[in-house]
């Protein structure tokens, strides 16, 4: 393996078997080496391979301007959470939770808090990626003895989610807050508490979800016809109808958007189920 880069003198860059070109990080990994020089390999401590082409040359400016301990740390934080959740994560989470965890012990190291107004929704929603984010903070503070607040908890755990959803941090940001306010109305309508480790509440958030995404994406759906099936749920479910009937107009007010018969539908029949469950 040689080097076909040189970013600093602990993050080098080379081309492997299969002609992708691979990051290789190791501390004094390019300490007076030059381009074609062969690496040595137990200098080497990471190899990222990024099959995103513009993920990878963002990922190589990052890497090139920080020190070489945060890549790492976030790479074991990565890690972690596959392991945790059994989810896939898009490879951009390799570019914002380095940057976000850099950035926040900055901060921290300057005296700056950054409150999250969005902890406690996220703590609730996203409940994997939660605890995901408060290992990262346990992980942070044993390698660079720092006690990051807990609202950081909440923002390492959005950059999970949002490396899954594929979105923007303020969209998700507006995911987040949308999918709580759909949930308080239920919530108030029948005056309930959540079982939040219930099938049915995960099915549920996991529809708004989607639903939210769709919505921030201005993916509308525009299915207004006469619908048979809509019909017959209504009127059976006739409780769980009028709670959408206030979703409906919730949205409406808030958001410009109104609800096609489709959607309501489904609304519909996951509140039922919620209820019944409760």
């Amino acid at each position: 393996m040689r080097i076909e880069k040189i970013l600093n003198n602990n993050v080098v860059t080379s081309i492997n078997d299969n002609n992708e070109e691979i990051i290789v990080m190791g501390k004094g990994i390019a300490f007076k080496k030059k381009v074609k020089d062969i690496i040595v390999e137990e200098n080497i401590e990471k190899i990222f391979t990024l099959s995103n082409p513009n993920i990878n040359n963002k990922f190589i400016d990052l890497v090139s301007n920080i020190p070489l301990e945060y890549t790492v740390i976030s790479e074991k934080i990565i890690r972690y959470a596959k392991e945790k959740t059994g989810k896939k994560f898009n490879e951009s989470i390799y570019i914002s939770l380095t940057d976000h965890i850099y950035n926040a012990i900055e901060r921290h190291r300057q005296g700056i808090i950054v409150t999250n107004g969005l902890s406690w929704e996220t703590k609730r929603l996203y409940s994997e990626e939660y605890e995901v984010g408060l290992e990262a903070l346990e992980i942070i503070k044993k390698e660079f003895d720092i006690n990051l607040a807990e609202d950081e908890a909440a923002f390492i755990a959005l950059h999970f989610v949002n490396a899954n959803l594929n979105e923007e941090m303020p969209i998700l940001m507006g995911i987040t807050k949308l999918i709580q306010e759909i949930l308080n109305i239920v919530k108030y309508n029948f005056n309930i508490e959540f079982d939040l480790d219930s099938l049915s509440y995960y099915r549920f958030v996991t529809h708004l979800k989607f639903f939210a995404q769709r919505l921030f994406n201005n993916k509308i759906n525009d299915n207004n016809e006469e619908n048979d099936l809509f019909e017959m749920v209504k009127d059976k479910y006739c409780e769980a109808y009028k709670c959408v009937i206030k979703i409906q107009k919730f949205i409406l007010e808030r958001y410009k958007y109104d609800l096609s018969k489709e959607e309501m539908l489904y609304l519909i029949i996951h509140i039922q189920k919620l209820i019944s469950n409760n």
